[in-house]
């Protein structure tokens, strides 16, 4: 089945990380976290990887490690998290925001998924990057998502005290897939679908 046009109008906002989280469940999905899967299309987005919807489609399934997505409804979530991570992306405001769990979650749960989608971005960055000479500024900016990627917490490590300092380093890997972006997209409405270093 064709998917274009399957999100005719891009949403403003990403779906939800519940929602997300559902899909993947829905699709049997045992080896990614929805932070990760954002942090890998956040990561091919910033290297310069465009897809079509069916290509995202397709992509998406080897992310997550299934034959293909079976339901309407993972299809469409997928096309609009792609979507509007773009266009974030690309949105001279700034506006890009990660999937994360919700602030009420505990903050040892929401550590372990920034910590992911890190791990998520270097991968996806990784795989699409192919021969752009990096600035050191940019190689600074990997250097310090590989270093939150290898974060983990227990529950009992971490208390309210931690809130603020956690999301100062949210702002920080936020900023740094912005500039990211623009370092590897100079002119982002002219980029095209590159192929993959490791996806077939």
């Amino acid at each position: 089945m064709s998917v274009e046009n399957i999100a005719a109008e891009i949403p403003s906002e990403l779906p939800s990380f519940d929602l997300i989280a559902d899909l993947m469940i829905s699709e049997g999905v045992l080896t990614l976290s929805p932070s990760e899967l954002h942090g890998l299309i956040t990561g091919q987005l910033s290297a310069g990887a465009r897809f079509d919807s069916d290509t995202l489609l397709r992509v998406a399934s080897e992310l997550m490690n299934i034959t293909q997505i079976e339901q309407e409804s993972s299809k469409v979530s997928l096309v609009d998290l792609y979507q509007v991570t773009l266009y974030q992306l690309q949105d001279e405001s700034l506006s890009l925001r990660l999937l994360l769990p919700d602030d009420d979650q505990e903050i040892s749960q929401r550590v372990d998924a920034l910590s992911s989608w890190c791990s998520g971005f270097l991968a996806g960055f990784g795989m699409y990057l192919g021969d752009h000479r990096m600035s050191d500024t940019l190689r600074e900016g990997l250097q310090d998502l590989s270093e939150i990627a290898q974060v983990s917490s227990a529950p009992e490590e971490l208390n309210e005290e931690d809130e603020a300092g956690l999301m100062e380093i949210q702002e920080y890997v936020r900023m740094a897939a912005l500039f990211m972006f623009a370092e590897c997209n100079p002119n982002p409405g002219e980029a095209s679908e590159k192929s993959p270093n490791t996806l077939h």
